[in-house]
């Protein structure tokens, strides 16, 4: 395969006479003559077997195949462009960290926290992309990534981040039938909204309780939850919800607990990074800032069950 791959410096002279259309404005900006663009060209030709410009009576076009290549090239080398600007400005370490995090997580913990990281360490630059599932860094430009569930990732290094923990929300015009009729029948009434993402949330949370639905699994399907917030917010039923991911609405009346007590879900959140950026510095100062904020997280949780478990006598009785 590779002798099918132009060196560097020829495919700088295309992409060069490309965008010029014109050898001699290529071999100017490269500083070289023109008749040597014009070697070059030849050479790429016939060792791609294809026609890679025409020269027509108004001067030089790009054949169809040309084009494509042109651009595709272009971009790969503004790439390597990039790469090793950001190189030599870091000394080899990246200032740039590509974050992958699941949407809600991401739009309802971690970006609202970011502006304090980014603020206290400018020279770091964040981007975030949203995954939903477990994937392999190799061949990603990804430096880590919040994952739900289990701790496993292959090839990975895994910090627990925070435990999870789940509750049936609906709007507040359900609260007088909650009263009347009580929980077990409130869900038997009323559509049960679904996260895809998480399909078995809904019988996860009937088996804790020791409750029974006859189907945990019919109702609207939102591919995120913040769809399925946004969901029970609208009065459209009922959704079981991490706690973590609903303060908002909670805060502003939008939505209400239906039970006072939070359920242990099934996963955990973490945060996974490849072996090879175990010594990437940028990374280990984000993710050091990650884990005091998860810390700070699992406090205000633990603040959160322990009210709900000073409820459960008056419950009770």
């Amino acid at each position: 395969m590779l002798n099918y791959l132009p060196s560097l410096s020829a495919l700088r002279a295309f992409e060069a006479a490309a965008r010029h259309l014109s050898f001699t404005k290529a071999a100017s900006e490269l500083g070289v003559t023109q008749s040597a663009i014009s070697r070059q060209m030849r050479s790429m030709e016939d060792l791609l077997g294809l026609r890679l410009f025409e020269r027509t009576g108004t001067g030089l076009v790009l054949t169809e195949a040309g084009a494509v290549y042109a651009h595709k090239i272009r971009t790969k080398l503004q790439d390597i462009e990039t790469a090793t600007l950001e190189l030599l400005a870091y000394r080899g370490q990246g200032g740039e960290l590509t974050i992958a995090c699941l949407p809600t997580l991401g739009a309802r913990w971690l970006v609202p926290r970011l502006t304090k990281f980014t603020t206290a360490h400018p020279e770091i630059l964040i981007q975030i992309v949203t995954k939903l599932e477990p994937f392999e860094f190799a061949g990603l430009d990804i430096d880590a990534a919040f994952h739900f569930g289990e701790g496993a990732w292959p090839n990975a290094l895994t910090d627990e981040l925070m435990p999870e923990f789940v509750v049936p929300m609906a709007h507040p015009n359900l609260l007088g039938e909650l009263k009347e009729v009580g929980l077990q029948e409130l869900l038997l009434r009323h559509p049960l909204l679904q996260a895809t993402s998480r399909p078995s949330l809904w019988s996860h949370w009937f088996s804790q309780k020791g409750l029974h639905h006859p189907n945990p699994h019919v109702g609207p399907r939102f591919e995120h939850f913040h769809m399925v917030i946004r969901a029970a917010a609208s009065k459209m039923g009922i959704a079981v919800l991490p706690r973590l991911l609903a303060e908002e609405e909670l805060a502003s009346g939008e939505l209400v607990q239906l039970d006072d007590q939070l359920t242990p879900s099934n996963g955990d959140y973490y945060f996974v990074y490849p072996q090879s950026k175990r010594a990437n510095p940028n990374l280990q100062t984000f993710r050091t800032w990650v884990m005091r904020e998860a810390l700070s997280t699992k406090k205000k949780m633990n603040s959160q069950l322990m009210t709900a478990a000073a409820k459960q006598p008056d419950q009770a009785g």
